[in-house]
């Protein structure tokens, strides 16, 4: 005879393996790309002073977008599971990070849009 099994409490508010594998992914790709685009050396030598400071502004803001790329998934995956869960917390949350993630992400052209 079979004993039924009891339903873990814990184990049904986990995520679904389909969610898991999509962020298993997408972290993935954020990853190689990260590691794609600083390769190539940010900062070259170069004889003005000015374009060495563009140069590094420009690999800082691509480590800030980096971050805000991240978050941006975060926050997706965090409002997935809250319609999921039906849990109106999480799913503030949820479009909080996704706020963030994307002032984050265009951090320098809503700096440049601002200074004009």
């Amino acid at each position: 005879m079979k004993k039924n099994k009891k339903r873990n409490p814990v184990e049904s508010r986990l995520a679904p393996e389909k969610v898991k594998r999509g962020f298993r992914t997408y972290v993935a790709v954020i990853m190689v790309a990260f590691i794609m685009a600083f390769a190539m050396p940010a900062v070259f030598a170069a004889d003005d002073p000015l374009s060495v400071v563009n140069n590094l502004s420009d690999f800082i803001f691509g480590l800030i977008r980096a971050v805000g790329l991240i978050l941006l998934g975060w926050g997706v995956v965090q409002v997935g599971l809250s319609f999921q869960s039906h849990d109106p917390s999480q799913r503030s949350n949820g479009f909080l990070t996704l706020a963030g993630g994307n002032i984050i992400t265009f951090a320098k052209e809503i700096l440049d849009l601002i200074v004009g």
